[in-house]
């Protein structure tokens, strides 16, 4: 079995959503598609489409499948092109992971700005808080918040984050302003669950790592929710220091117990390692690349005015 001919009828039929239609753009017989496409299923052992009344439909095998499928198409298609002498130009399918707040208020833009400058590539931003395996996955480049482990991935550094402490102007009038850790005792708190434990927070004080118990009176599994239940007077909230950057910016946040804040945490553009990457990923790490370590370095700046 060609495997690369078989990737491409796949592809085929997930988009025109039948085996008829997709051996007319295929210009083959349809009992052929259907023979190729049965051949695959067996070669991988797994039901890649299930019939509807109507259409075909990708099982849940079946979509993780397809989109590897387009994304080693594209590679053989440039590294053709490559051969040819052709490889001028970024092209074809470019995944990106990011946290979902730093996605949308740093990686967005950039990615938006990229897709202006190279007309030929087409993208798919996943913002989600956890971390992405690339490879299982489909991901070209992923931003990674915190210490890296060791692994294969090469990595960009791109710049470091504050992990702060804030509650609202008004909770802070009402119930006093914490001036050591241990203050936290006495406070209700807003715990974010995708940053740190919910039932401890670190901090730093002459140069011992510090762990505080901290009573959550509301647990969160998004950075927004956690800012917005800060904001409402509910607690005293921790979070990265680019999530609430807004809301300390309005006044709508204070930050509280800045000298104990633990060390930075450091920021990273990895993707996987390979000697031929596509153009089109190596474009758009050297492309946003400098624009998130200015980015940083501004929100950074801006920090120590505070």
């Amino acid at each position: 079995m060609d495997r690369v001919e078989a990737m491409g009828l796949f592809v085929a039929v997930a988009d025109a959503g039948s085996l008829v239609a997709a051996a007319r753009r295929l210009r083959l017989p349809a009992q052929s598609v259907s023979r190729k496409l049965q051949a695959l299923e067996e070669h991988l052992r797994a039901r890649l489409l299930t019939r509807t009344t109507r259409r075909l439909a990708l099982t849940e095998e079946g979509r993780h499948y397809v989109e590897a499928c387009r994304r080693i198409l594209a590679d053989v298609e440039e590294a053709e092109r490559g051969v040819a002498g052709r490889h001028d130009e970024p092209r074809g399918a470019l995944a990106v992971t990011a946290p979902v707040v730093f996605g949308r208020l740093h990686v967005l833009p950039a990615l938006m700005a990229f897709l202006s400058a190279y007309r030929n590539v087409q993208a798919r931003l996943v913002l989600i808080d956890r971390v992405v395996d690339l490879v299982e996955e489909g991901i070209d480049v992923a931003i990674r918040i915190g210490a890296l482990p060791d692994s294969s991935l090469v990595a960009r550094r791109v710049g470091s984050l504050r992990r702060v402490i804030c509650a609202s102007p008004g909770y802070l009038d009402a119930h006093g302003v914490p001036i050591r850790p241990g203050d936290l005792a006495d406070h209700d708190c807003v715990t974010f669950a995708g940053i740190s434990p919910t039932d401890r927070w670190s901090f730093r004080e002459e140069g011992r790592e510090l762990s505080v118990p901290v009573r959550s009176r509301l647990v969160v599994t998004t950075a927004e929710a956690a800012v917005d239940a800060a904001v409402a007077g509910l607690g005293v909230v921790r979070l990265l220091s680019y999530q609430v950057a807004a809301a300390v910016a309005e006044g709508r946040l204070r930050l509280i117990l800045q000298r104990f804040e633990p060390p930075e945490v450091p920021v990273h553009l990895v993707s996987v390692e390979t000697r031929f990457a596509p153009a089109r990923v190596r474009a758009f790490l050297d492309f946003a690349v400098p624009r998130l370590r200015a980015q940083l370095q501004a929100l950074g700046e801006s920090w120590t005015l505070r």
